[in-house]
């Protein structure tokens, strides 16, 4: 199969500064931090990219945290650090969104605690869904068919690209 870029470095770097921007305006100064959680691998890079692109324009303290989860028996779901959720603003971060089924089993731990609020972002939302989720912020919607595949590149901890094939 050919690959064809959706996306380059500079562009992806484009929706990520937007996207950080986004979340700077609607989660207000004195809201008490803000907790990013990504979904392992690349939605963890995400999380540190809109962390960095954040820090500039929100005064208050932002924490990465990492979930994993395999796909195939979603029931086991880790954060990498037991915190209290409770009364925190949160958003939960992947990079592709192709029918919900991860972003809607990553919010299960979550749920767990009192949460302010619960957001998702994703790089690249798909239009499969199969489960009632629908990201807050996005960087690219994309219209595909279900056999294609996308691929959001990740290389030392950089977003470089994105490609479909």
């Amino acid at each position: 199969m050919t690959q064809h870029s959706i996306l380059s470095k500079e562009s992806a770097q484009e929706k990520l500064h937007r996207m950080a921007l986004e979340i700077a305006e609607n989660i207000g100064e004195g809201e008490g931090g803000l907790i990013l959680i990504g979904i392992e691998k690349n939605g963890v890079a995400i999380a540190e990219k809109i962390k960095a692109f954040l820090i500039k324009y929100y005064r208050e303290n932002v924490e990465v945290l990492s979930l994993s989860l395999n796909k195939d028996f979603p029931e086991d779901i880790l954060l990498n650090k037991v915190m209290d959720l409770n009364d925190k603003n949160i958003v939960l971060i992947d990079d592709v969104s192709n029918s919900g089924k991860t972003l809607l089993y990553a919010l299960k731990p979550l749920l767990e605690y009192h949460p302010k609020r619960i957001q998702t972002l994703v790089m690249i939302e798909r239009m499969h869904k199969l489960f009632p989720i629908k990201p807050d912020y996005v960087g690219l919607s994309l219209a595909t068919t279900s056999q294609d595949h996308i691929h959001v590149i990740i290389e030392n901890g950089d977003l470089v690209g994105v490609t479909f094939e």
